[in-house]
This record gives C-alpha cells, sequence and structure tokens, in this order.
C-alpha cells in the first residue's frame, strides 16, 4: 500500500470518529442539559421570569456537561467506529496489507489528541468561567430581578419572607393595586397596601415607591394591630437579611491559581484539601480521554479477528470504563479527606491508558527492537 493511500485511510476512519464524536457529545450534553434544568423550572414559573431568561441561564451550564462526557464519548466512538471496522473486515483488510496495530490506530490518536486538547481548554478556562456566570446570574435572579417582573394578578414570591400582589401594571411601568406581605420582621407581621407606586432600582436592591396607602402590622406576642397610612412610603424588596446578600463561591468556579493557592478569607484550613483536588482533577481529567480509548482499542484491536464477532471484549471494555469511572470518584473522594493521595488521582487518569497501550503496541516494539528483523508493514 502506497503512502497517499495510508494517507486517504487516515483521513477515511479520522472523519467517522470525529463526525460520531461530534454527534455523540453533542446529543447526549443536550439530553443531560434537558434533564438538569427541569430543576429550574419552578424558579422560572415562581419568578415569572421568561423563556429567554431560561434558556440564558441553563446555558451556561452546557460546557460542563460536554467536560464530563467527552472522555466517556471519546471511548464510545472509538469503541463504535473500530467495531463496526471489524465487522465490516476492513481491519481484516488492513491487516492483510501488512498494518500493525498502532499503525491502524493511528486516526483514534489523532481524535484522541483533539478530544484530550478540547477537555484541556474547557477544564481550565471555559467551564469555570461558564459556571461563574450562572451562578452570578442565579444570584441575581433570586435576589434583584424578581422585583423587576412582577405579573398582573399574580402573588409574586420576592424571598421567603415577602410577596408581592400587583392588580394592573400599566405600560409606563406604573403598578396599580398593589399588595406586600412583608415578614422580614420576625416579632411584627406587615400588610402595606397602596393605590399606585412604581419600581425603581436602589443599587443593588430593588426599591418601590407606594402612594397613597397604608401600613398594618401585627405584633406576634401581643396581638395588637397598629395601621399607619402614608400619602408617600418607599421599601425595599430585600428580604432583609445581610447574608443573603452575600454569595460565596465553591471550588467549581475559581481558576486554577484559586484552587492550589486559595485565599484565607475565602476557604478554611480544613478545606484546602478539596480545592487541591478540584484543581488536580481538572489538570487530570482530560487524559482520561486517552485511557478509555485506549481501552477500547484493546479491546478491538488485541488478539485474534473472528469471523463471527466477539461480543466478550465490547462488554470487558464497558464495564472497565465503568469501573475507572467509580473508582476515579473514590479516589477522588479519598483525596480530599487525605491530600497525601492527591498522586492516586493523576495514577487512576493515566495508568489505564498505560497499560493498554503496552499490551497492545508492546509485542510490535519488541519485534522492531535493535538486532531483530522488523515487521512487515506498509509504507508511512
Amino acid at each position: 500500500m502506497s503512502a497517499p493511500s495510508v494517507s486517504r485511510l487516515d483521513r477515511y476512519v479520522l472523519h467517522q470518529l470525529l463526525v460520531a464524536l461530534l454527534a455523540t457529545t453533542g446529543s447526549l450534553a443536550a439530553l443531560i442539559w434537558l434533564t438538569q434544568s427541569l430543576r429550574f423550572v419552578s424558579l422560572v414559573v415562581d419568578r415569572g421570569l421568561s423563556l429567554r431568561v431560561f434558556l440564558q441561564l441553563t446555558g451556561l451550564l452546557i460546557p460542563g456537561f460536554v467536560a464530563v462526557i467527552l472522555p466517556i464519548t471519546t471511548f464510545v466512538v472509538t469503541q463504535f467506529v473500530f467495531q463496526r471496522l471489524a465487522g465490516d473486515r476492513e481491519l481484516t483488510v488492513m491487516r492483510a496489507a501488512g498494518l500493525s496495530p498502532s499503525r491502524i490506530a493511528r486516526p483514534a490518536m489523532y481524535c484522541v489528541a483533539i478530544a484530550v486538547a478540547l477537555s484541556y481548554v474547557l477544564n481550565v478556562w471555559i467551564v469555570p468561567a461558564s459556571y461563574h456566570s450562572f451562578r452570578e446570574y442565579e444570584f441575581e435572579i433570586r435576589n434583584k430581578m424578581a422585583a423587576f417582573l412582577l405579573q398582573e394578578g399574580v402573588f409574586t414570591p420576592i424571598s421567603p419572607t415577602m410577596t408581592v400582589y400587583i392588580r394592573t401594571r400599566e405600560p409606563d411601568g406604573t403598578l396599580r393595586g398593589i399588595l406586600v406581605e412583608d415578614d422580614r420582621q420576625k416579632a411584627v407581621r406587615a400588610t402595606i397596601l397602596a393605590e399606585h407606586g412604581h419600581l425603581e432600582p436602589n443599587g443593588d436592591v430593588p426599591k418601590v415607591v407606594l402612594y397613597n396607602g397604608s401600613r398594618e402590622e401585627i405584633d406576634r406576642k401581643t396581638g395588637r394591630l397598629d395601621v399607619l397610612t402614608f400619602a408617600r412610603n418607599a421599601i425595599d424588596l430585600s428580604d432583609g437579611n445581610k447574608d443573603n446578600d452575600i454569595r460565596y463561591r465553591d471550588s467549581n468556579e475559581m481558576s486554577l491559581p484559586e484552587l492550589f493557592h486559595p485565599d484565607p478569607r475565602e476557604v478554611q484550613p480544613r478545606d484546602r484539601g478539596k480545592f487541591a483536588v478540584e484543581g488536580h482533577r481538572r489538570l487530570s481529567a482530560p487524559l482520561t480521554a486517552f485511557s478509555f480509548a485506549m481501552v477500547a482499542l484493546l479491546a478491538v484491536l488485541s488478539g485474534s479477528f473472528s469471523r463471527h464477532g466477539s461480543t466478550l471484549r465490547p462488554l470487558v471494555a464497558i464495564l472497565s470504563v465503568v469501573g475507572l469511572l467509580a473508582l476515579g470518584l473514590v479516589v477522588q473522594s479519598v483525596a480530599a479527606r487525605s491530600p497525601v493521595l492527591i498522586p492516586l488521582i493523576w495514577v487512576e487518569a493515566v495508568l489505564p491508558g498505560i497499560v493498554c497501550a503496552v499490551l497492545l503496541f508492546g509485542p510490535e516494539l519488541r519485534r522492531t527492537a535493535p538486532g531483530l528483523p522488523p515487521a512487515r508493514e506498509a509504507a508511512a
């Protein structure tokens, strides 16, 4: 087989791998997004948010889904494409033409390199940034935006301690028929009624200005009712809890320098191990795409080819990857409690791929070692 034919063979197999990888990853990410976004339906319904806000909020989670499933889909497409090539006797033809396992696996290595590079871009830059934007957007919706999205004829829970009702909203933004149930003070329960009013920003806290109304307060201890009428009154729509105005970042939205050298004001000393584990996970997780792909290649390319195919080796490969995924979760959990075990995260990510590569390519390397006659192979 001449060199141009080999080059076309690489492109032929690589094209199948990349198309399958794109389709599988996109489909699985969309499925996960659909299931996970259901958690935010109640937030949208309760707060009266639009479909656009819902899509913007949940869309920020998609990069995280892709980063998690990309190593898995790399295994799936490698297993599927090479298993199909074996079933169509194309692998038999390649081996009859003198191609070694390493030569046959070369397109898969190109695909793995692309998957690993994309995983690093996602894990190191895109996912932390998108998840940080998601948390900021969610915090803004829960604590600030809802007050500006009041619906007519609907009791809108602005916070756990405040509910607002408006009868109508005019085109100029004037609110009419306003009722505010205010339970921010534990000792006093207040009900505020007003003929009309309007919303206006007050820094980070929304404020409503009310006209021609009354404020009725009931003392929870004595049951006494106090009524205060007013011509104009302004109240903020925060829940009165200062702790809810502060959003603490978690490890998933921090950059690598922040994970390895956390700010003492944000991270307790006992939690430093968890942040270090997250940093090492981000750097090692892309390499699992290599290990998973090598498991698939070993299952398909090793051993003798059967005319009737074999289901045992693909099944073993699938169970092996499932076991590696479970082992990775266990290792991360243990390393978070004992940081001295953090190197096991790297061992679990890389060692299976190295072992599979040795088992698959080792005999070929021994045959081509100095002093031994080279194996028959087509020109590269």
